[in-house]
């Protein structure tokens, strides 16, 4: 067997590994301007919550509980699942890799609908397993006859995404149990509702027929869903999430993570947002958001632009060739979004402030291929 070479760090290190560009950020958003690259709540945190996140600074001294048991409870109860059914990670990324490591292996293969959630890759590369991308349909969401068309004996992890980061579109109820119809048994199926709390399921542009994790717990001896206290809970700073499947499939997740990376703060914060008048405000805010992201989207339809079904607290802006330099003008304008070269561009929601100025940055920038087309 041929050693791996050397790289320019003068040790031997895989070399998947050594040319897989590492997560970078955004660019900080100037003084003047907005960080909607992110997909960060534009909100403040409640002063509960900050308040029960300051009652941990005491302590920083000791060690947080391993296993995050009374969140765990907490969510367990929330569920109607025990408290060994929910694993608690720092973000559902941490988790993501988690159950991704614990199954695949070199030699074997990881599914999953391509343009989404831009981990993916990088988490099924420090795996040693292999990549199958299935591409979008035409409307920006999961193809799930083709993913299940790509699973074979090799296959240990298809990851369904819903919204899906970064395109927002959602996976319906039917499509989903018509997926887990088709896939095997044993194949670990991954439903990644990062983004759940955003879906509009009673407005005008209402999506109640997307799939819902918590419909399905206890039918499938082979899905985790997995949720994060990042977004609709506005945490980010403190990379909180969960997943809640079979016991034994996150025994083994348990197995790889890093121990006692959920900090007592983290824990902390998670449970005062579950708190009921806590809560209420919380999802308040999501509405508040979601709301928004309605009205950014329907200017921007009105404006020419193909923006797709919006389910995030996020809108996806198809910019091709040009993303690029749309999204240099919308920087150049105070606006950092994430650009998706050469595909589009994911443009956060956040204060109500930036949207007149994404609105008429955008205006000037409709491709001519969509001016006059009907939404």
């Amino acid at each position: 067997m041929t050693a791996p070479e050397p790289s320019r760090a003068g040790v031997r290190l895989r070399p998947e590994i050594a040319a897989l560009p590492p997560y970078r950020q955004g660019r900080p958003a100037p003084a003047d301007g907005y960080k909607l690259s992110s997909n960060e709540n534009p909100f403040d945190p409640l002063p509960s919550v900050a308040s029960a996140v300051a009652s941990t600074g005491a302590t920083v001294n000791r060690y947080p509980d391993a296993t995050a048991l009374a969140l765990r409870e907490r969510l367990g109860a929330r569920f109607g699942v025990t408290a060994d059914e929910v694993l608690v990670g720092a973000g559902s990324v941490a988790l993501l890799a988690a159950f991704i490591q614990a199954a695949a292996a070199p030699g074997d293969e990881v599914v999953y609908s391509w343009r989404s959630f831009e981990a993916y890759p990088g988490l099924v590369t420090v795996s040693g397993a292999t990549s199958v991308q299935v591409p979008n349909r035409p409307d920006h969401g999961h193809d799930l006859d083709a993913m299940a068309a790509a699973i074979n004996e090799r296959t240990r992890v298809a990851i369904v995404c819903s919204p899906n980061n970064p395109t927002g579109v959602v996976v319906t109820a039917a499509e989903f149990e018509a997926f887990m119809a088709k896939v095997p048994s044993d194949l670990l199926v991954l439903l990644d509702e990062a983004y759940i709390e955003f879906v509009d399921r009673e407005g005008p542009g209402s999506v109640d027929e997307a799939v819902d994790g918590r419909t399905l717990l206890g039918r499938y001896p082979n899905l985790v869903i997995l949720r994060t206290f990042s977004k609709a809970y506005g945490l980010a700073g403190l990379r909180v999430g969960y997943a809640i499947g079979p016991v034994p499939i996150l025994d083994a997740a348990r197995a790889t993570v890093i121990p006692l990376s959920v900090t007592a703060a983290s824990s902390a914060a998670a449970i005062a947002s579950l708190e009921p008048a806590a809560e209420a405000e919380l999802l308040d805010r999501v509405g508040v958001i979601a709301a928004r992201r309605d009205g950014v989207r329907a200017a921007l339809i009105a404006q020419g632009w193909p923006i797709p079904q919006a389910q995030g607290n996020f809108i996806w802006l198809p910019s091709g060739e040009a993303t690029a330099e749309v999204a240099e003008r919308l920087f150049d304008a105070g606006l950092v979004t994430r650009a998706f070269a050469p595909d589009g561009i994911r443009i956060s929601i956040g204060e109500p402030e930036s949207v007149e100025t994404l609105l008429t940055i955008l205006s000037e920038l409709v491709p001519a291929s969509q001016e006059g087309r009907p939404a």
